[in-house]
């Protein structure tokens, strides 16, 4: 008789248990869906009044981590758990975890000056920290950088601000500089040009400053140029590639000797 009651009421505790576990399941549910919701519209919102991406990205990355603290915290009180105590225990374990990974409150504020100071923002390609590339991101703790060979990179944020930021989207040009080497034989006012028109029929070099063509240096093989045509930076490596083929068919199509850098090497291997 005793063993039928403890059996009916360890079945009374299961069902309220498996309850209480559907319950709290159906309350993260319909938590994270509110989530959802409430951050797709606060991102219509500000893209409706043409806020910025990085100013976009970082408040919904910072309000999506407190609504979902929030939701752990509701379902603690839904379990019976004391929120005042597991504030109190969040806040002590806060403290133990910043005297441990102290580098992420510094990533944090970082992060915030990132937003406020403006050193680049989401879309601009920038070197940051070592890495070049176009901004995909500034979030809470980190940057994330899209590199020209299609590498996601992510590189904490005091990283990125204490070092030397390099931003080649605040123009609205970039130089490509490349360099071109013609014999001693060839007439240098010529190729230089010949150049100048060549490059002035690459798609996307701006016009405006036109394209450079000059003396850059000599040496044993020849006159070095320096040809320096600009562009958009969404342009730069188009143009980079384009401008290397410019040179080969210009020199090509005139007829221009190859400089004799393998004799010269010879010679000056001999001498030493």
């Amino acid at each position: 008789m005793d063993m039928d009651r403890i059996m009916q009421a360890l079945s009374a505790d299961l069902v309220l248990i498996g309850l209480k576990l559907l319950g709290a399941g159906a309350f993260f549910v319909v938590g994270r869906v509110l989530i959802s919701l409430v951050l797709r519209l606060v991102t219509r919102s500000f893209q409706a009044k043409s806020v910025d991406a990085t100013l976009l990205r970082y408040t919904t990355s910072v309000l999506g981590v407190a609504l979902n603290i929030v939701l752990v915290v509701g379902l603690l009180g839904y379990f019976g758990i004391e929120t005042t105590s597991f504030a109190a225990l969040l806040g002590a374990a806060g403290i133990a975890i910043g005297a441990a990974w102290g580098g992420l409150l510094t990533n944090f504020a970082a992060g915030a000056f990132l937003v406020l100071l403006r050193p680049f923002k989401v879309g601009d390609y920038v070197v940051a920290a070592g890495v070049e590339g176009t901004v995909k991101e500034i979030a809470l703790f980190t940057s994330t950088i899209q590199t020209p060979d299609d590498v996601e990179t992510i590189v904490g944020n005091n990283r990125v601000f204490s070092d030397t930021i390099k931003n080649f989207t605040t123009n609205p040009t970039r130089r490509v500089e490349r360099t071109a080497l013609v014999a001693h034989e060839v007439d240098v006012k010529d190729a230089i040009a010949r150049l100048k028109e060549a490059l002035a029929k690459i798609p996307n070099v701006a016009k405006t400053p036109a394209p450079e063509v000059w003396i850059w240096d000599f040496n044993l093989a020849g006159t070095v140029l320096a040809v320096r045509p600009h562009c958009h930076t969404d342009h730069y490596w188009q143009v980079y590639a384009d401008t290397n083929a410019a040179i080969a068919s210009t020199f090509g199509v005139a007829g221009y000797p190859t400089p004799a850098i393998h004799e010269v090497q010879r010679q000056s291997a001999r001498a030493a």
